[in-house]
């Protein structure tokens, strides 16, 4: 939480000088009754005090004049907000690890299940494209807001031979640049553009994956990684057991180079994790939101109940 007019917090100052002002007038109302030696008399003649329970009123009080202190000085608080306008573009590893069973059913399944999920938890101003890359990088969607366009081409997804993660990177980088051509913000900002990208194995095909990420990061697009898959992953191909670990390495210099998150799905929660964490990263900003009315309400009840313990105990405001 910060104030957004930290000015008019030395009001708070003489909420302070008021609570000295209390203490002093408490002790001299001690002293007076101690000069007042009969006491007999005193007890007659001076109305019973409600003790240590008028303090209470005071304190209400006071406690409320500091709320309506901090309500002057515009309090606001940090908000998760939709962003309005956005691309993303989701490229997804279909070669043929991806069919390995460390993860069940299978890497590739879990990956279209997770992923759709991803596509169902994006905000409704988001456009999101859609890249699979096997030995070549497809355009299955341009980026759209439609989600069931993009969900179906998820669950239509087919394995390939070869991994071309380069590829993929650059055809994501197009998609995005041809998308956003001319389109900027409200305050003339280019519109937010982010790669999200899931594969399991290390390039085998295309253009290098290295310079494919220098290039998303000198047009200023983060790509956020996911390597998907366990070390001891293998899949079968003509009677052969190949074994087929999770290159690590790769996604993560790729997301380090481009300002991107990496992470790492050993398991389908983990990926589940892994979407929706960077859901909430490309999906929503942080803004703050004044609470003005918050400080004055809480302000408004301590006085009230100042007020009533005053009259409660004393009969009397002042």
């Amino acid at each position: 939480m910060n104030f957004q007019q930290p000015i008019w917090l030395l009001l708070l100052i003489a909420v302070l000088l008021l609570i000295g002002l209390y203490f002093v007038l408490q002790l001299r109302r001690k002293k007076y009754a101690v000069r007042f030696t009969n006491v007999d008399l005193l007890d007659k003649i001076a109305p019973k005090r409600p003790g240590w329970r008028r303090h209470i009123a005071f304190a209400l009080i006071v406690a409320a004049l500091g709320f309506f202190s901090m309500a002057m000085a515009v309090p606001a608080t940090e908000v998760q907000v939709p962003r309005n306008r956005a691309t993303v573009c989701l490229a997804l590893d279909v070669s043929l690890s991806m069919k390995a069973s460390d993860v069940k059913p299978s890497r590739f399944e879990a990956m279209k299940k997770s992923a759709a999920e991803f596509v169902d938890k994006l905000p409704a101003g988001i456009n999101l494209a859609l890249v699979s890359f096997g030995g070549a990088a497809v355009v299955n969607n341009a980026p759209t807001t439609d989600r069931s366009s993009v969900k179906s081409s998820i669950a239509g997804l087919e394995l390939q031979q070869s991994t071309a993660t380069g590829d993929a990177i650059y055809k994501c980088l197009a998609t995005i640049q041809a998308f956003a051509k001319g389109s900027k913000t409200t305050d003339g900002k280019p519109i937010p553009a982010r790669i999200v990208l899931e594969s399991d194995g290390k390039q085998t095909v295309g253009q290098d994956v290295n310079v494919a990420a220098a290039s998303a990061k000198e047009a200023k697009i983060p790509i956020s990684t996911i390597a998907f898959g366990t070390p001891g992953g293998a899949i079968v191909d003509q009677g052969q057991t190949i074994p087929v670990p999770v290159d690590t390495e790769t996604m993560k210099s790729i997301a380090s180079a481009t300002g991107g998150t990496y992470f790492a799905a050993g398991s389908a929660g983990e990926l589940s994790d892994a979407y929706k964490n960077i859901g909430e990263q490309i999906g929503y900003t942080n803004e703050f939101r004044a609470i003005t009315l918050r400080f004055v309400g809480i302000g408004l009840v301590l006085a009230f109940c100042g007020a009533a313990a005053a009259l409660f105990w004393t009969n009397r405001l002042i």
